[in-house]
């Protein structure tokens, strides 16, 4: 962190906008005009590099204590991971209406893999940029300078959308299996007013799905944004001041880590919940 420091100690601003630059094809991160918001041509390297090692590292874990489970005495590695699985089987279980093949195994990684990207907040800020320009300047001749990098996927609207997305397209297809097209359709023309006002219905209807998607992905992305900017903050300070606030943040950070993966997995069973109970009142 004292290397922070002693740019912030230069140009606070052009720090921090550094550290919240990503890594990007397609765009250059060195100018100041940002892509659109919806640009598909831009492709967010580092984003997609941590989430896919963070995925295969879950998935190694998963894979090598699956293989090796000891029912008699298990490691310590295994009872995390039990105490893990039986209290997001317990949340599904509390919530969803009946027993889905889909839903437990859904829930569970969405709240491990969240915790994961989530919990790279806690890497001291300039650790992976120091260790992106060693490797660049060494081996592609690169000035460090130069090199971008964020390690926190859910920082980025590219990740916390795509995850939302496709619980939104999950709720979609949960409906249409509940229900069906023609009940789909007759639901979304009469509820919640009657058939008589079929616009407003729709138009309501519309926007209660549309919400369900932005609300998950802006919630956990606002967190997630917010704690990392404070990080880079405290990480300004005299590196013989910053230790004392950044520990604490750090301590209260654990929380929202936690705290952010559990929202969006809880949200995410009660709204293939609701699309679910809704085939038995049809």
């Amino acid at each position: 962190m004292s290397e922070a420091a002693a740019h912030g100690a230069f140009d606070p601003v052009a720090y921090i906008q550094h550290h919240l630059t990503n890594a990007c094809v397609g765009c250059d991160p060195a100018t100041d005009k940002p892509a659109a918001l919806a640009d598909f041509t831009v492709f967010f390297l580092d984003t997609f590099l941590v989430s896919f090692a963070l995925a295969s590292v879950f998935m190694l874990i998963a894979w090598k204590v699956g293989r090796n489970l000891k029912l008699e005495r298990p490691g310590g590695l295994q009872n995390v991971i039990e105490v893990v699985v039986e209290f997001v089987n317990q949340q599904v279980k509390d919530v969803f209406p009946h027993a889905s093949p889909l839903v437990g195994p859904l829930a569970l990684t969405i709240f491990v893999w969240v915790v994961l990207m989530n919990s790279m907040d806690l890497l001291p800020v300039d650790l992976s940029g120091w260790i992106a320009g060693l490797i660049g300047e060494r081996f592609f001749g690169v000035d460090p300078h130069d090199i971008y990098l964020k390690v926190v996927p859910t920082t980025n609207l590219d990740t916390t959308f795509g995850l939302s997305l496709s619980v939104f397209l999950l709720i979609f297809a949960f409906n249409l299996k509940t229900k069906g097209l023609v009940g789909w359709a007759r639901h979304m023309v009469s509820h919640p007013f009657g058939i008589y006002v079929a616009p407003f219905n729709v138009l309501m209807n519309v926007i209660e799905e549309l919400a369900k998607p932005l609300s998950l992905g802006l919630r956990l992305f606002g967190n997630m944004f917010a704690g990392e900017l404070i990080f880079l903050l405290i990480a300004l300070l005299p590196w013989w001041i910053q230790w004392v606030p950044g520990g604490a943040w750090a301590i209260f950070h654990i929380l929202v880590v936690l705290l952010q993966a559990f929202v969006f997995m809880l949200l995410t069973i009660v709204f293939l919940a609701l699309a679910s109970e809704q085939q038995a009142a049809h």
